[in-house]
Parts: C-alpha cells; structure tokens; sequence
C-alpha cells in the first residue's frame, strides 16, 4: 500500500498548484465505503485532469496486482483464511489430500485437519504483518517477502500428539511458503511455548528475526504431499 502511495503522490506532483491543493483536501476528508478508496479516488482525479490517461492506468493496476496478488488473503476473515482457504489450498497442491473421516480412519473426531495415505496432517496458517503497526487493519500491515519491515507470524492452537504431520503456511502480499513439521519437530522446536498458561494448546511465532531457524522444514509447493508423507512413515 505505501508503495502505491508513493507512485499516486509521485504522479500527483504533475498537477497544477491548485489541482494539488484541492485533491490534498479532498483526500484529508474523504468518506470511503468498499469497494471505493482513497486509491481510487486519487486515480480518477488524475484521470479527469488529464494527467495520465487509461493504457498508463491500466499500466499502474496491473503492475500493482502483479506484486500484490496474495493481497486477498488479508482481508479474510480469521476463520475463512485458516480453515476454508488453507485447507483447499493444500488439497489444490496435492490433490491426494482430503478431507478425514470415520471410513479412513474409525479414530477420527475432528482433531485434524487433511488425511493422506495414512498420515493425519494438521495445517496452521498465519499471514506476515508489520510488527510496528499496531491498530491499523490487516490489509494495511500487509508485507511483500522481501520487505525490510519487521514482521511477524503467529501459529496459535497447537495441540500435540493430535497429527502425525503439521504444515505451516506463511502468506505475504506477493509469496506463499510452506513449512513441514513432524509432530515431534514442533514438540521439540525451540519457539514452541504455551499459548495460555497451564493450557493444552501451544503457538510457535516466525519472525523476520527466527526465519531462517525455519529453513530445515521449508518445502516447494509441489513436494508438500511427498514431504508430508516421508515426515510421517519416520517419526
């Protein structure tokens, strides 16, 4: 977002004296609704005054979905993104993930999340944010990969002993990577800590800071079903 800033305001020293002024005030008292924003407005003033026209909006636009185009997954809700979209971006991975059951195996009661030959996989996803934003909305703390902004990822709702195989999903605005943990990796890894004190539940926090401690665990996209099924046939 601050970098869309920057190239609407760089663009925006173009205008007349005047045009700046009133488009500096309007955009001060601007009431936004979805889908419409400051961005948007800003757009279509430069637009109306002539100071770019439609191929180099289009230009600007596609450039900024190119690198932002994991943006959407920000604005879901906690639920929707960690169940309803990680669960079917794994199975869309690796179509041999599904859904667990009774029929698969008689034990199962909801403690897990995807079931593949055999192994019981658990999937816990959390999106990168700038740690120095508090109060302002997800989508605005947001980060690209290569950002030097400090983020922060917090895998929350641990539960041990539950899946043979976890898979953590970090997502920033422009890259998704994925980390495979045995149930006794995570048991063993040196972040893991009590999410609440004297609870059953634990959370592991990835940082920009820690990041690299996680490279041991990191897998491509496509290897995610493989690397899953190795981790759980030898714990």
């Amino acid at each position: 977002m601050s970098e869309l800033r920057q190239k609407i305001g760089s663009i925006a020293e173009s205008l007349r004296r005047q045009d700046k002024q009133l488009l500096d005030v309007r955009l001060k008292s601007l009431i936004c609704a979805f889908p419409f924003n400051q961005y948007e407005y800003a757009l279509m003033f430069l637009l109306d005054r002539k100071v770019i026209d439609f191929p180099q909006y289009e230009r600007l636009r596609n450039d900024y979905v190119s690198t932002n185009k994991h943006l959407g997954l920000y604005e879901l809700a906690p639920r929707t993104f960690g169940e309803t979209w990680a669960h079917a971006h794994v199975k869309d991975l690796d179509s041999r993930f599904t859904k667990p059951s009774r029929s698969l195996d008689p034990d199962y009661d909801g403690q897990y999340d995807l079931w593949i030959d055999g192994i019981k996989v658990e999937i816990k996803a959390a999106r990168a944010v700038n740690q120095t934003k508090k109060r302002d909305s997800l989508v605005s703390k947001a980060l690209r990969y290569d950002s030097d902004e400090s983020f922060w990822m917090n895998y929350q709702q641990i539960k041990l002993g539950i899946c043979d195989v976890f898979v953590f999903i970090g997502v920033w605005v422009d890259q998704i990577v994925y980390w495979v943990f045995s149930d006794e990796q995570v048991r063993n890894n040196r972040y893991l800590s009590h999410q609440h004190r004297g609870g059953i539940e634990y959370q592991i926090g990835i940082t920009d800071k820690n990041i690299r401690d996680f490279d041991l665990y990191r897998v491509d996209p496509s290897e995610i079903g493989e690397k899953v099924i190795e981790k759980g046939t030898t714990k």
